[in-house]
């Protein structure tokens, strides 16, 4: 039993990361000792899992085969120790969580450093990214998100107010290009948009106005992937962005920054921290929960 054990948390790492290198630095042992490793595990089931070349790793039909028999119950073994460790432990370990980089309440560090002082064993690891996937199967213990972009099989706790996006440009350009007094007028105005790869369009500017949703496409004069690139763009007066107005409001209150058509841009729910439905949740997530539910019931 033991000997058919062996291996398969390395085999797991090497399918997620397809890299020994990279799997190796997530067990926390050398590349050397994952290959060996899965070599013995190969030549137990008496089949390749995995096909090596000098810049690749790839799974064979029978690694892919393998890989969904396998994952559900190591995930429930992972879950029986952790539990089994919490019995006589305080919260601790490495919590992942993915985040929306417009999640900017979340992110602004306050509630997050809270956590870390309330909870010193805990270590977190943040991904910031607007990529949609499952966090589960990519490796992480709960996400960020805004509520409407949520699959409806997670639990979801709201970690920030309603929020609104809203267009929005600097005084010196709305001195030069005059302001826009309805969405349609944006095709009219040098705009800075957004994207989350280089293969997708930009993100169509969203609107309401009678009760009515719709969108404006918008052509950039520039597109980007982040939003403190559009910011500063905006800011040097390059023309009209569009985002969240909490992340726009510093730049409001110094003048930096003028809010534009903000009847057009009625509030909608928030950002939620999201993780899937599990028998018994591992501690360290339950412990940022309760964190957060206790922060916003404080509010």
């Amino acid at each position: 039993m033991i000997d058919d054990l062996e291996g398969i948390s390395v085999f797991l790492a090497v399918a997620e990361a397809r890299n020994f290198r990279l799997a190796g630095e997530r067990l926390g042992v050398t590349r050397s000792a994952v290959s060996q490793a899965l070599q013995r595990l190969e030549d137990r089931v008496g089949v390749a899992l995995v096909q090596r070349t000098t810049r690749s790793v790839h799974l064979t039909e029978a690694g892919e085969v393998f890989l969904e028999a396998v994952r559900p119950s190591a995930r429930q073994v992972r879950d029986a120790v952790q539990t089994v460790r919490e019995m006589q432990a305080r919260p601790s370990g490495l919590l992942r969580i993915t985040v929306s980089s417009i999640a900017e309440s979340f992110l602004s560090g306050t509630l997050l450093a809270g956590f870390i002082e309330a909870y010193p064993d805990i270590k977190l690891d943040i991904t910031i990214t607007d990529d949609e996937f499952d966090i589960v199967e990519a490796g992480f213990d709960a996400g960020v998100r805004l509520g409407e972009v949520i699959e409806q099989d997670m639990i979801v706790v709201p970690v920030s107010r309603e929020q609104r996006q809203c267009p929005a440009a600097s005084p010196a350009y709305l001195e030069r290009r005059g302001r826009p007094h309805h969405p349609r007028d944006l095709q009219n105005h040098a705009c800075i948009g957004w994207r989350p790869r280089p293969d997708t369009a930009p993100y169509r500017w969203e609107f309401t106005e009678n009760d009515r949703d719709f969108d404006v496409a918008v052509d950039p004069a520039v597109t980007t992937n982040d939003m403190g690139m559009m910011i500063r763009m905006a800011c040097a007066g390059a023309g009209i962005t569009f985002g969240m107005l909490e992340t726009f409001q510093p730049y409001f209150d110094r003048g930096e920054l003028v809010p534009l058509l903000e009847d057009f841009c009625p509030p909608f729910p928030g950002f939620y921290l999201y993780y899937p439905r599990r028998q018994r949740q591992p501690l360290k997530l339950r412990a940022l929960v309760d964190f957060v539910r206790k922060l916003r019931g404080a509010r």
